[in-house]
């Protein structure tokens, strides 16, 4: 008689099996046949609106999550809406499968290019945003890949309605998505050591998620990142512009990694700017902390000591910690010593300044007069994302399509022998 440990850890491998199967399948799967697909996907991810909903309702009523994490759990018409448009302009981008990168011809005749192929099988371990998996099964189908998806326990409800609703499109091989049971870490832990049978792992969510996959696992890692993202507001910053841009980095969507969560001001508009932003953000509702001399510029407001680890949390709720910086070359320093090398920003009207700062800030993306909320596939143009990478190998920022895929050399000869 098998345990019901046995019993899942079979059923995990016959998915991971499965999926590393039908993986050649979807790689031969041509531009056409791959776009009529996901056409049918977003037509099926519409029609099925309440279905979804009502999943996501039972997940929302049975779990205890903080505000942050509920929101990024909420689904909604416009979400939903938002899910199928991400497919929708999936199936628009350029197929990078069978791109030639390079090609050139050899002195002894011998013609050689470099094209992309598939990765093959692509490993996710997610929390508790379902439009990551509507935007996984899209971004591998398009890039020729079977993926597998291990998602956080609190979606179980909404990421199964959302996956037999993917594999039951028309056209979609058997196999080629498969959902992992999300109700134990097992399953996380076998998908970390199926080498072999999955390419590459991309975990997304909060730093101890991540932190767990880059140390466990023995299958290669694309290592998305926490964001703790900075706004620096320069001394010939336009403060209306700074104002714009620091509300909407911080209170737009606080939950999510690209959201700004710290605030650096130069000492000499801290005076006159300081209480203006903390009073804005005040009434935002964002809860402060700052350095001394923040605490000081503003005595009438509520701002609390921030501790040595404020400057290296990424809150992911209505939270910021706020600097006085004596001078560029301190912000940027600051920022280089605590961030997770996401998304930072600078405001300021000086070219020669701002190319500083954007050469010198060491983060996958930098910004000069705009909110770091737009380091995201969509907003780049990607069509969606698997996620933001801060790590420097393979690919960095948000990764998409031709980031999911690998490269090859074919050489053709005509009977060409080493001599």
């Amino acid at each position: 008689m098998r345990t019901a440990a046995t019993t899942q850890s079979i059923s995990t491998q016959e998915k991971l099996q499965a999926a590393a199967r039908v993986a050649a399948e979807v790689g031969l799967l041509s531009t056409e046949q791959k776009d009529q697909v996901l056409a049918a996907m977003a037509v099926e991810i519409r029609s099925q609106q309440d279905l979804i909903l009502a999943a996501n309702q039972k997940d929302l009523a049975t779990s205890d999550l903080s505000s942050s994490s509920r929101d990024r759990l909420l689904l909604n018409a416009k979400r939903i809406e938002a899910m199928a448009e991400g497919v929708e302009a999936v199936r628009k981008c350029a197929d990078p499968v069978g791109e030639v990168l390079a090609e050139w011809t050899r002195p002894n005749g011998l013609r050689i290019r470099k094209i992309r192929v598939p990765l093959g099988v692509v490993g996710i371990i997610y929390e508790s945003r379902p439009n990551v998996t509507v935007d996984a099964v899209a971004l591998c189908l398009k890039s020729g890949n079977a993926v597998v998806l291990r998602g956080g326990r609190e979606a179980a409800a909404t990421n199964e309605a959302l996956v037999r609703i993917l594999q039951g499109t028309h056209g979609m091989p058997q196999g080629a998505i498969q959902l992992l049971d999300s109700s134990s870490r097992e399953s996380a832990e076998e998908l970390m050591r199926a080498r072999g049978l999955v390419d590459v792992l991309v975990p997304r969510g909060g730093a101890s998620l991540i932190n767990r996959v880059v140390e466990e696992s023995v299958v290669p890692v694309i290592e998305t990142g926490a964001g703790n993202c900075h706004v620096y507001v320069d001394e010939f910053a336009d403060m209306e512009m700074a104002d714009s841009i620091v509300i909407n980095a911080k209170t737009q969507r606080p939950s999510v990694c690209n959201a700004a969560e710290k605030l650096l001001i130069h000492e000499s508009i801290a005076p006159a700017y300081l209480p203006r932003i903390v009073s804005k953000l005040l009434e935002a509702g964002v809860e402060l902390f700052g350095d001394e001399e923040s605490r000081r510029l503003a005595p009438d407001q509520k701002v609390s000591p921030a501790s040595k680890e404020d400057w290296y949390t990424e809150y992911l709720d209505l939270r910021m910690a706020i600097a006085v910086v004596h001078s560029l070359d301190d912000a940027i320093a600051h920022i280089n010593r605590y961030s997770t090398r996401h998304s930072d920003s600078i405001v300021t009207s000086d070219e020669t300044r701002a190319a500083r700062f954007l050469n010198e800030v060491d983060s996958a993306a930098v910004y000069w007069n705009a909110s770091t909320r737009f380091t995201d596939g969509g907003e780049f143009g990607f069509g969606a994302e698997m996620g933001i990478s801060n790590q420097k190998l393979h690919c960095r920022g948000p990764f998409g399509l031709p980031e999911l895929t690998s490269t090859k050399y074919q050489i053709i000869g005509t009977g060409q022998i080493r001599t």
